[in-house]
């Protein structure tokens, strides 16, 4: 199987409406650029965004940047318009709204047709009770990647979340082992406060040691910080290329477990370890 290598540290969202934004985009050290056509777009600004949004995309210039549209609903006025012409436009990936069941998910890729990745907001109650299924629907219809979407999760629960996010939590890593059971990518909700870096930072961490890919950023000033908190430590990297180069040589050939400078490592530790070293290269490779 294929390791997934692509970094997913920083995903900022744009307004599909905010042609300048877009532009600055193609400098900014982010992994995904979202453009966005659904909540950060007024109603009376939902046709032109979608045009801008569209010729963003076959414009093209964002380098090893991941480009991502986000669509509104289905249930919206808009929505089926906007899944015809991201398809047309040929993003990376379309990520679909509130999606809380596998007939959704269907409905979508009907909709959207077989050829663009797709990538799925989990944002709902009623999506936090269906995980498996919906982890079952994602590995069968071609998504790639979940995005937790806090705020509208905040929402309909009517929590009150705090820094610590302890409400969430619950859903958080629920979200991350449903993720990981079916091979998809999950990616962290947004942090509301611009200018609290700090709290963006532990927040980050937060996400981090839950396990999610990456963060949902709304603003050019975070990039530092999520790049940051979701690159593998050195010293982690350090350790799984000493774990690869002992199940590479050749007086371990077809061992399942081996003694690596007095720790136990099994293949399940090889796996992670080819995991974060793909990762990390990656990352190299695209640093300027």
């Amino acid at each position: 199987m294929a390791i997934e290598a692509r970094p997913r540290r920083s995903v900022l969202y744009l307004p599909g409406s905010n042609a300048r934004a877009m532009e600055k985009a193609l400098t900014l050290p982010c992994d995904v650029v979202v453009l966005d056509l659904e909540d950060s777009v007024a109603p009376e600004a939902k046709l032109a965004a979608r045009a801008l949004a569209c010729e963003a995309v076959r414009l093209g210039g964002f380098g090893s940047r991941e480009l991502v549209i986000r669509v509104n609903g289905l249930d919206t006025a808009w929505g089926a318009e906007d899944l015809a012409a991201a398809a047309d436009a040929g993003p990376d990936a379309v990520l679909v709204p509130k999606v809380s069941s596998p007939q959704d998910l269907a409905a979508y890729r009907t909709t959207l047709g077989a050829k663009t990745p797709l990538w799925a907001m989990i944002e709902t109650c009623q999506a936090i009770f269906a995980l498996d299924a919906l982890g079952r629907a994602s590995a069968g219809l071609g998504v790639g990647c979940w995005v937790i979407g806090t705020n509208d999760l905040i929402k309909e629960m009517r929590c009150r979340p705090g820094p610590d996010r302890a409400p969430l939590v619950p859903a958080l890593a629920m979200s991350v082992m449903a993720a990981r059971a079916h091979g998809l990518t999950m990616i962290d909700g947004v942090y509301n406060d611009i200018p609290d870096l700090e709290g963006l930072a532990r927040e980050c961490a937060q996400g981090a040691d839950l396990g999610f890919d990456g963060k949902s950023l709304i603003h050019p000033t975070h990039l530092e910080i999520a790049n940051r908190v979701f690159s593998p430590e050195p010293q982690a990297v350090a350790w799984a290329r000493t774990v690869a180069q002992a199940f590479d040589s050749a007086e371990n050939a077809g061992k399942g477990v081996l003694r690596v400078e007095g720790r136990m490592v099994e293949r399940l530790h090889l796996a992670e370890a080819q995991r974060l070293i793909a990762v990390a290269d990656a990352i190299a490779a695209g640093e300027v």
